[in-house]
């Protein structure tokens, strides 16, 4: 069989691959109903793990503060910082009775980790239900506690929220970042719809003082000092114990990193845990994000040749025709708006952006958190 053929028939196959996850499992998420559960009021603790964060800590700290919620205490964590994030916590402290601050002091089992920090919040918080965020990150409305505890339940323990970057206009990086959340939130909710939950961000999520003791909290991944979210859902997350919020009252919104050379090893830091997921998550990721990468390789090399030109341009339509359609109903249910109009840029860019990441990763390992 000539090679083109070969090319070609292949090119046939990876289209095959992406219409299973973007019309068979991402779809699942894209046109799913957005659920609103009735408030609940339930005890909730909000940790806050902060590491050389003092100006955030003054700038969005308030916005948690301020949630329209009557029961809730506040753990503050400062993990081993050197500017005066102490400081400002404490000043926050004095202000509102119901924070509480966990002071984290380096020792040499657990130096720069995450893991060992949170472990001492969750150990101080009073509550059962815990609701993680970053110093970084600012709920977008007062109803952010509610939302979130709202989709508790006696069997589910899990609530997966979103975490959406901050807009900056004009910023190509800004683009991508946010593309690249958007693409990564449609495949953990569109999992966790079809009951195959496999991560979450730290920036959005809760779950119950009681499954994290029952998993032993970080340590069977206490070794990586990322993962404390997508390590730790991946392995005690199932379709009975978790939930998705996206009720647009649930998100946060983080600050963006604001260079390349930033963003990249925080990807780095990120993908560092991948190969400790599930083996089946691991064949599910790895098949999606080899499509991707195959099929803009393929499409290239059989129009570069004119090769069944009609045909291969016919597949590259609805291929692109599905990738609007979904990425763009998911886009508008998570409220990320400017990115479909140069979605096949940024999908290019990204996919180039990743190959980049992983080659960095195999020479070298990333290390501390921040």
């Amino acid at each position: 069989m000539p090679l083109l053929d070969i090319v070609y028939y292949s090119f046939v196959v990876v289209i095959c691959i992406q219409t299973l996850f973007y019309l068979g499992i991402f779809s699942k998420f894209a046109f799913k109903k957005v659920k609103h559960n009735p408030k609940k009021n339930i005890p909730v603790s909000v940790i806050v793990c902060a590491k050389n964060e003092a100006q955030n800590l003054k700038n969005f700290l308030p916005s948690i503060l301020q949630q329209d919620y009557p029961n809730f205490e506040v753990i503050l964590i400062n993990d081993s910082s050197r500017d005066n994030t102490l400081e400002v916590m404490e000043h926050f402290k004095a202000q509102h009775n119901n924070i509480k601050i966990v002071n984290v002091k380096n020792i040499e089992a657990f130096w720069a980790n995450k893991k060992y920090a949170l472990t001492l919040g969750i150990k101080a918080a009073k509550n059962h239900t815990l609701l993680f965020t970053d110093a970084d990150c600012k709920p977008v409305s007062n109803q952010w506690i509610n939302e979130m505890s709202s989709c508790f339940s006696d069997n589910k323990t899990i609530v997966l929220g979103y975490g959406s970057y901050k807009r900056i206009k004009g910023s190509l990086l800004n683009l991508l970042i946010r593309f690249e959340t958007l693409l990564t939130a449609t495949q953990y909710f569109s999992y966790a719809s079809i009951g195959m939950p496999y991560m979450a961000v730290g920036r959005n999520l809760a779950y119950r003082s009681e499954t994290f003791y029952e998993a032993r909290g970080f340590m069977n991944h206490i070794d990586i000092n990322s993962g404390d979210d997508d390590l730790f859902v991946n392995e005690i997350a199932t379709a009975a114990n978790t939930s998705i919020c996206v009720t647009k009252n649930s998100f946060t919104v983080s600050l963006p990193k604001t260079t390349f050379k930033d963003w990249i090893l925080q990807k780095r830091r990120h993908i560092s845990t991948a190969h400790r997921y599930r083996l089946k998550h691991k064949l599910m990721l790895t098949a999606f994000y080899a499509s991707q990468f195959l099929f803009w390789g393929l499409a290239v090399t059989l129009l570069a040749a004119m090769f069944n030109w009609e045909l291969v341009l016919a597949l590259v339509a609805f291929r692109f025709f599905m990738l609007y359609l979904i990425l763009g109903q998911t886009a508008r249910k998570l409220g990320e708006k400017g990115l479909l109009p140069v979605l096949p840029i940024l999908e290019l860019f990204l996919i180039s952006m990743q190959m980049v990441i992983f080659i960095k990763n195999l020479i070298s390992k990333p290390h501390h958190w921040k």
